[in-house]
C-alpha cells in the first residue's frame, strides 16, 4: 500500500509502517504539494494543521481509506468522502483524556495565577501576598460540549469537589441520565454561560459553532469568572474575548486553539498577564500519541486484509466511525 502522512504521529508508528508499506511524510504540506504527493496512494493519515480538500482527494484516483489520527473534522471535506465512498476512520479516544487533563491543568493555573508567580519569581519578586488564588472546590464549572472530552473534564471536577453543568447540542433523556451519573447537570448553553465560574468549550467547529463565543456570550457570563478554550479556535471570537479580558468583565482565559494557528502567529492576547496560550497541545502526551499510532497501524492492517479480498457491493458501506 501507498501511504501518504501529512501529519507527525508517533514516530515508532512511522517506522513500522515504512517496514511493509510505501510511505511519503509530508508534514503540514501545502495543498498544492499534497496534491502532487497523493496520486499513486491509497491511504491518507492525517491530524489538524492540514487541510484535505475535495482537490486534494479527487488528485488521488486511487485513495481508499483516510485516518483522522484524532478527532476534529473541520479539515476535512467530508461531503466529498460521502460522495465518492471513501472508508474513513477518526481515532478520538485516546486523545480525549489527555485533552480533559490539560483542560484541568489551565484550569489550576489560572485559579492560582501560577505562570505570573513562575514569572515574577524569575524576576526577583517574591509576590507571595500580591497574588490572588482561588479554590475550584465549591465553585461552578460550565461545559459547553459535555461528549467525549467534555464529559471527561466534568467528571474531574465533580471529583474536585465542583458543582458541574453542562449542555450538548442534541439532549435527551438518554444523555442526560449519562452525564448525571458522571456528576454532571444537564442544562442549557445560556445556563452555562450564565453560572459557570469556570466555562470550559468542548465543541466542533462548524458552521453553527463559529464563532458562538462571541460578545452576548461573553456578557452572559459572570462577571469575574474564566474560560477556557480547548476545542476549535473559530469557536471563539478572540476580538471579543479581548475586550472582555481588558474591561474587567472576566478575570482570565486559557486557550490551547486560536484564530490563526502555526510558526510565527502571535495572538492578539499574548499581551495579556490574565491568559495562558498553548500551542495546539491537548492531545499531544506520549501515552495517547503511542496509542492512535497503534490504532493507525491496526486500522490499515484490517483494511489491508479486508482489500484482498473479493468485495461484493454489499461490503461497500460507510463505517460507524463515520458518526
Amino acid at each position: 500500500m501507498r501511504i501518504l502522512i501529512t501529519s507527525p504521529i508517533y514516530p515508532d508508528a512511522i517506522q513500522e509502517l515504512c517496514e511493509r508499506h510505501h510511505v511519503i511524510c509530508a508534514f503540514y504540506a501545502e495543498e498544492e504539494v499534497l496534491q502532487s504527493l497523493i496520486r499513486d496512494c491509497d491511504i491518507l493519515v492525517f491530524r489538524s494543521g492540514v487541510s484535505i480538500t475535495a482537490e486534494v482527494m479527487a488528485s488521488a484516483p486511487n485513495l481508499k481509506l483516510l485516518i483522522r489520527a484524532g478527532s476534529g473534522l473541520d479539515n476535512l471535506d467530508l461531503e466529498y468522502v460521502r460522495k465518492r465512498g471513501l472508508e474513513f476512520f477518526r481515532i478520538s479516544e485516546p486523545g480525549a483524556q489527555a485533552v480533559a487533563e490539560l483542560t484541568f491543568a489551565l484550569m489550576l493555573a489560572l485559579a492560582r495565577q501560577v505562570l505570573v508567580a513562575d514569572r515574577l519569581l524569575r524576576q526577583g519578586r517574591w509576590a507571595k501576598h500580591e497574588l490572588t488564588g482561588y479554590l475550584l472546590a465549591g465553585k461552578t464549572l460550565g461545559i459547553v460540549g459535555a461528549g467525549n472530552i467534555g464529559s471527561r473534564v466534568g467528571q474531574m471536577g465533580a471529583a474536585w469537589g465542583m458543582k458541574v453543568i453542562g449542555c450538548v447540542e442534541d439532549p435527551s433523556p438518554e444523555i442526560e441520565a449519562t452525564l448525571r451519573e458522571k456528576g454532571i447537570h444537564l442544562t442549557d448553553f445560556q445556563e452555562v454561560l450564565s453560572k459557570g465560574d469556570f466555562v470550559t468549550i468542548h465543541v466542533p467547529l462548524k458552521e453553527s459553532t463559529r464563532n458562538m463565543i462571541d460578545a452576548e456570550a461573553l456578557a452572559r457570563m459572570k462577571p469575574g469568572a474564566f474560560l477556557l478554550n480547548l476545542a476549535r479556535g473559530g469557536v471563539v471570537d478572540e476580538d471579543a474575548l479581548y475586550k472582555a479580558l481588558t474591561e474587567g468583565h472576566l478575570r482570565g482565559a486559557a486557550l490551547d486553539v486560536h484564530q490563526e494557528e502555526g510558526e510565527g502567529k502571535i495572538s492578539p492576547l499574548a499581551e495579556l498577564p490574565n491568559v495562558i496560550l498553548t500551542p495546539h497541545i491537548g492531545a499531544v502526551t506520549i501515552e495517547s500519541q503511542r496509542e492512535i499510532g497503534a490504532r493507525v497501524i491496526e486500522i490499515i492492517d484490517g483494511f489491508v486484509l479486508e482489500d484482498v479480498r473479493p468485495k461484493l457491493a454489499a461490503d461497500l458501506f460507510m463505517p460507524e466511525s463515520y458518526v
